[in-house]
């Protein structure tokens, strides 16, 4: 009994210890900082009752002003939330070498898609952003917008029948969905090859898997939500985020399409080839090593991984970006006029009116409309990364020590009226070149900075621009009586998301 009571005293006393190590840390530092409740830090209320943005701007409020950066506690992840400006650069660019890993779950071992670039860090991270930074070179755009416009052709086609089938219901349209099949089938070609025919079949295989990576989820939300802020600790628990079906399929449809390509000597000179090219013959070397050992060449797991994050980065963002502007030029039909203005101009000078790379480039008005609709609608709540070292912040004496994470808040700094007056407001003349030039360079930030940008922000520019040019060309959009102002957003999807779709009006020209 005695050595049952000494034992039960010894865990607590650990217990004790753990908590006020963790839940002091801001606090010992002089860190201004919201304080924690037990487990969950500042945390609660994360996907039921708040969102990561809504989280973010209770602590952005409190602290911006005061300090350079505020403390908070995702669950027992110790954060510093950076509300200036300077100090962000620092982080994402003249102080990266500090935070180049963005501290994200990853599990190759137990859950191989998620060993892909967003994750990687180290060596392996940079190994590999350099070995497909050439996918994106501007070279290759010119060659994939030609496959993306011919999607675009069958984007039209898909519009107009659901024009036609929406007559008895006022024209109404969900617009979300029609752009994320379009998405679906642009990335399908482009990574996988592939033929998915979301388009002409809403059910379509590749359609419902993409859907069900961020419906479907393999735990709970506050499960979830652990999973994703204290990363290393899931890791080490042998976590998995995506159901095992999900994961079985892109590994089937890399591994078919490959050994497709390699038995009929096919190339297309896509991202699936360059995947091909960084595979070298000895890949029973790669396996047996540990982690990304590109002297060996890439494992299928690996080249799964990247293949399924292009997916799933790609056709989730592009088709949100381009619903939330086509909802933003219902609201201002004049801003509409005007873009499908310059549309006509641009695509009146190019032989046979077919849209093509140079044209888009020509579209300048269209480009800011698309960089409002990313302001005011960034797909991504915030930024984060880890510092992997003792990082001493700049004029002061703190230091933030090694796994610290630092988070910057996206969705909170395009919505600051210091920054941008009237932020709820759309107004595309906020990146008239002048005022570009006016704000500092770290007020917008819809796809970071620095070495770990987005590597896929030209791609996700150029298929979402392709399809708001089809769509613009032939179709009006208005606002309809269940178009939702303003929109219910999802708390639950960590990306931007509305919880009931997003339903306009939409009158073929």
């Amino acid at each position: 009994m005695l050595l049952t009571i000494a034992l039960v005293g010894v865990v607590l006393a650990l217990a004790y210890r753990f908590y006020t190590n963790i839940y002091t840390y801001w606090e010992r530092k002089g860190v201004p900082f919201e304080r924690p409740l037990p487990l969950v830090g500042n945390m609660k209320g994360i996907g039921s009752k708040y969102h990561f943005r809504d989280i973010n701007q209770r602590i952005y409020d409190q602290f911006k002003g005061r300090a350079s950066f505020a403390g908070m506690y995702m669950f027992f992840k110790r954060t510093a939330l950076i509300t200036d400006l300077d100090l962000i650069k620092q982080v994402l660019i003249k102080d990266f070498s500090y935070f180049q890993d963005r501290g994200v779950f990853n599990n190759p071992r137990d859950d191989p898609l998620t060993g892909h670039l967003f994750t990687l860090e180290g060596e392996e991270w940079r190994s590999m952003r350099h070995k497909l930074s050439p996918v994106f070179t501007s070279g290759k755009m010119k060659h994939m917008t030609g496959v993306i416009v011919e999607v675009g052709h069958r984007l039209a086609q898909a519009m107009e029948k659901s024009v036609q089938q929406a007559q008895m219901d006022d024209g109404i349209v969900e617009i979300k969905d029609l752009c994320a099949r379009f998405t679906t089938d642009v990335i399908g070609s482009c990574a996988f090859g592939l033929e998915c025919n979301s388009l002409q079949d809403p059910n379509a295989e590749f359609r419902n898997k993409g859907r069900e990576i961020f419906v479907r989820r393999r735990h709970s939300q506050l499960v979830q939500a652990f999973l994703f802020t204290n990363a290393k600790l899931a890791k080490k628990l042998r976590l998995k985020v995506l159901p095992d079906d999900i994961t079985a399929f892109f590994m089937s449809a890399v591994k078919n399409t490959v050994d497709y390509r390699l038995k009929n000597g096919i190339k297309r000179n896509d991202f699936v080839d360059q995947l091909i090219e960084l595979r070298a013959a000895d890949q029973e070397a790669a396996k047996k090593g540990q982690g990304i050992d590109l002297s060996h060449g890439l494992t299928l797991e690996q080249m799964a991984a990247q293949a399924f994050v292009f997916f799933v980065a790609g056709f989730e963002t592009s088709s949100s970006t381009m619903s939330f502007c086509l909802y933003e030029l219902a609201m201002q039909p004049a801003t509409q006029q005007r873009v499908r203005d310059e549309i006509a101009s641009v695509l009146g000078n190019v032989e046979g009116g077919e849209l093509n790379y140079d044209a888009l480039a020509e579209m300048k008005y269209l480009d800011q409309v698309v960089a409002e609709t990313l302001r005011k609608h960034p797909l991504l709540p915030h930024l984060i990364r880890e510092c992997n070292r003792d990082y001493k912040v700049p004029h002061t004496d703190i230091v933030l020590d090694n796994g610290v994470n630092a988070l910057i808040p996206v969705h909170n700094i395009h919505h600051d009226p210091e920054i941008y007056p009237e932020p709820e407001k759309f107004d595309p003349s906020r990146f008239d070149p002048e005022e570009v030039k006016s704000r500092h360079p770290m007020a917008y930030l819809p796809f970071g900075d620095g070495p770990r940008n987005c590597i896929g922000l030209r791609f996700g520019k150029v298929q979402a621009k392709v399809g708001l040019v089809t769509l613009l060309r032939s179709f009006q959009f208005s606002v309809s009586n269940r178009t939702e102002v303003p929109l219910i957003l999802s708390k639950k999807s960590f990306l931007l998301a509305t919880e009931n779709g997003l339903f306009l009006k939409v009158e073929a020209i």
